[in-house]
């Protein structure tokens, strides 16, 4: 096969400021909410070190759990709120330029394609993903992702057993609903309900996906819509607002303790409701996980 030398170039308009343009696409808890270029992949972790020499790494995967692969590189050149640079771990160089105007932002971006794909294919699913940012950000623009940690006394290990034991799951998120608790399971890819009864012991709640679950280390779920009864409601206006939002736990252990820390999407009308509720649900982990086997 010949060698494809060519450069390409894509580029959106984004309704954001270039703040909120940069946090989004440098920050791993968002970059794995937007980073795929259709609906059956998905980005379950992301890290990276922004800086000169650092380096970053996205796992793409499908979401049936048939195939996947690192995308990861070194950057090259770092100007915050303007210039991104980094070559790709097979050599190829890739450059992100943000030009803000007033609340709007362009992002263009320049890549050398890979000489074993057609560039037209290429350049479709690199723009696919870039229009799939615009869309996150300025969703993102109109909701927020609070953030709440707490230090445990306990290893990452009891930390993360407790949290998810289906009798303890009871007690620390009854501060949300005194009847709430989970149905499926919280294996990878795995579909969940989060539920609670109403007066009627009707039950009601989310119905939401397990994009990540790597043991003591994080979680990441994916809200798909609400439960009503029998009734799983994943599209419509009444769940816009809901799907695609993630609640993500981070377990970091350091000589024998344990930083819990959450990331949850929400909007304004939640926000007070979880201020308050999310600290006394992160003591009631503590407290267990720190209470005698």
């Amino acid at each position: 096969m010949e060698k494809n030398s060519a450069t390409v170039t894509i580029s959106a308009n984004i309704k954001a400021p270039v703040t909120k343009v940069w946090q989004c696409w440098t920050e791993p808890q968002h970059i794995t909410r937007w980073n795929n270029a259709s609906d059956d992949w998905h980005t379950p972790r992301a890290e990276n070190d922004l800086r000169v020499g650092g380096t970053f790494l996205s796992r793409m995967e499908a979401r049936e759990g048939s195939t996947g692969f690192d995308f990861n590189g070194t950057y090259t050149d770092v100007q915050q709120h303007e210039r991104i640079a980094y070559t790709l771990e097979d050599g190829r160089k890739v450059e992100i330029k943000f030009e803000p105007n007033g609340d709007e932002t362009r992002v263009t971006e320049t890549f050398d394609a890979d000489p074993s794909h057609s560039v037209e294919m290429q350049q479709a699913g690199w723009q696919a993903i870039l229009d799939n940012f615009k869309k996150y950000v300025e969703a993102a623009a109109k909701s927020r992702t609070l953030h709440y940690e707490i230090i445990i006394s306990a290893p990452a290990e009891k930390v993360y057993r407790t949290m998810l034991d289906e009798e303890k799951y009871k007690i620390w998120t009854a501060v949300f609903h005194p009847t709430s608790h989970y149905k499926g399971s919280w294996e990878k890819g795995a579909k969940i309900q989060f539920l609670g009864l109403d007066e009627q012991g009707v039950a009601g709640g989310m119905v939401s996906r397990i994009n990540e679950n790597i043991p003591n280390q994080f979680i990441s779920i994916e809200h798909l819509g609400l439960v009503q009864g029998d009734t799983e409601i994943t599209s419509g206006p009444e769940v816009a607002e809901w799907t695609g939002a993630l609640e993500n736990y981070t377990f970091t252990e350091k000589q024998g303790e344990t930083v819990l820390a959450i990331d949850v999407d929400t909007n304004q009308e939640y926000e007070a409701h979880f201020s308050e509720t999310w600290p006394k649900a992160l003591q009631k982990i503590k407290e267990m996980s720190e209470a005698g086997s």
